[in-house]
């Protein structure tokens, strides 16, 4: 005979053991998705801040950049000042503006999100690579006209003219986001948050404590004397 089962409307809550995954999905899950989320929208503001400093970038190129002095006569266009180091004034002001500039946009994103995290990290290298580019179009856009024979047409026989800004080494373009990692990542590893150092919990054998040594053991017995052979010991 076996016992009688309780009815489904009479049975106490919380014995299903289906009704913790009714939902279908693990606590674990759960936790993670705002997470998730905060990292992602957190990366996407990073990106977009970083990519419109690349605006400042190019202005201040364009400011500080050295011009290149052209001169024209009737036949073709000439260096002014053959020795000067003009030409590749741009390319190293463009380097040290963006250092400084990755140096600046790290401490920033180091300041918005302390924890760090991947999304974040890969958004500053992105942005900063963007706006470099950025940067870097701004600036020949707002500099002095690209086309040398029209400049050269409009300012006249032996008149001085700048030459067009130009950035000739394209590898300057990875000197933000090569600066912004370095700065990032060592801001991270002196002033980061610490992972929690592990707890020590007694186990069971812990709380026994430790074994005490016994008596020492006495060793054999001393029958005594030896009596006549046959005769019993005492």
């Amino acid at each position: 005979m076996t016992a009688p089962l309780t009815p489904p409307h009479q049975q106490p809550p919380g014995d299903d053991p289906w009704q913790t995954h009714a939902v279908g999905l693990e606590p674990g899950l759960v936790e993670e998705a705002p997470a998730l989320k905060k990292d992602l929208r957190d990366a996407v503001i990073v990106a977009v801040a970083v990519t419109v400093a690349g605006v400042a970038l190019g202005l201040l190129w364009l400011w500080l950049a050295p011009r290149v002095p052209l001169i024209a006569d009737d036949k073709a266009v000439f260096l002014k000042d053959t020795e000067g180091e003009e030409a590749i004034g741009g390319d190293g002001t463009f380097i040290l503006l963006a250092l400084g500039l990755g140096v600046l946009s790290a401490g920033a994103v180091f300041l918005f999100r302390k924890s760090g995290g991947i999304p974040v990290v890969v958004a500053l290298a992105v942005g900063a690579l963007l706006g470099s580019v950025l940067a870097w179009r701004l600036g020949i856009w707002l500099g002095p006209q690209q086309d040398v024979v029209a400049a050269a047409k409009a300012a006249g026989k032996g008149v001085t003219f700048d030459a067009p800004l130009k950035l000739d080494a394209k590898g300057a373009l990875l000197a933000w986001p090569v600066a912004a990692m370095a700065v990032h990542l060592g801001l991270t590893a002196l002033f980061g948050p610490r992972d929690p150092e592990p707890v020590w919990t007694p186990g069971p054998m812990d709380e026994i404590g430790p074994l005490e040594p016994g008596p020492l053991d006495p060793g054999p017995l001393d029958p005594g004397p030896a009596g006549p052979p046959g005769s019993p010991r005492p």
